[in-house]
């Protein structure tokens, strides 16, 4: 196997590791938060509004992670940086 054969390799593998450790993090935290947001609305159903917009908040944070991860994983597929060392 050659050096441009391995990097390309490890990348794929790299990337689909990025993805699948990167969301299941998110998705617990996310479930986690919804749930006691509706725990938190059943027993003070006044303060719904306050609540929601606290936790559109916070999840959008959450998702955040699972975006970089995304990214991370789109970049090193598509224009990883390693493949300039080799190719020269």
């Amino acid at each position: 196997m050659t050096a441009i054969e391995t990097i390309g390799v490890a990348s794929i593998i790299v990337s689909g590791l990025t993805i699948a450790i990167g969301s299941i993090g998110p998705a617990i935290g996310e479930a986690w938060a919804l749930s006691r947001a509706l725990s938190a609305i059943a027993q003070q159903p006044d303060e719904a509004n306050t609540i929601t917009r606290t936790l559109f908040v916070g999840l959008a944070m959450v998702e955040s992670t699972a975006i970089y991860c995304f990214v991370i994983s789109i970049i090193l597929i598509f224009s990883n940086p390693f493949w300039d060392y080799v190719t020269r």
